[in-house]
């Protein structure tokens, strides 16, 4: 790996920590559990420009050091499942290419909330997960295009000084 994928994937995790801890902070209209998803950015933006490896490393790192730093052991589980689930959609979403990277990204964002409800219905129960699951469905097609719009043009615009 040369020192310029290093750096970008540092540069990269920095900023998807960044932008969950910026997240954390805005207070949002939303019900419970639905966040805007904004770290998620970088990693829809590593996997189009550098790579399958290389975002799934930001995206675990992004979770764990988030967890350590702003969340707690109890979320750790929430993120760990969302990001998996999420991740491993997205991957082979975009491998299908009959997807743009809006269609993935959605796919991507209802995949997170369905790996965050699995971990919800182990630990309180079905019947709280049943209930939150239309709305968390709609929330998660709806931040995943607004996180692949953004994802668009950040790609556009990184793969042109991209190494």
């Amino acid at each position: 790996m040369d020192t310029k994928k290093i750096a970008y994937g540092g540069i990269f995790a920095a900023l998807a920590i960044l932008m969950g801890y910026v997240e954390a902070m805005l207070p949002l209209p939303f019900p419970t559990g639905v966040k805007l998803g904004l770290s998620n950015v970088v990693v829809v933006l590593a996997l189009y420009v550098m790579g399958e490896k290389e975002a799934f490393g930001i995206s675990l790192l992004r979770v764990f050091l988030s967890a350590l730093l702003f969340k707690g052991f109890l979320s750790f589980w929430y993120s760990c499942a969302g990001a998996l689930l999420s991740f491993f959609v997205m991957m082979a979403a975009k491998k299908s290419r009959h997807l743009s990277i809006y269609g993935v990204s959605m796919l991507g964002g209802v995949a997170h909330n369905m790996g965050q409800m699995c971990v919800a219905a182990l630990l309180l129960g079905r019947s709280v997960v049943l209930f939150l699951a239309p709305i968390l469905m709609v929330c998660g097609v709806a931040t995943g295009l607004g996180i692949g719009l953004i994802s668009h043009y950040c790609t556009q615009y990184v793969k042109k000084h991209h190494p």
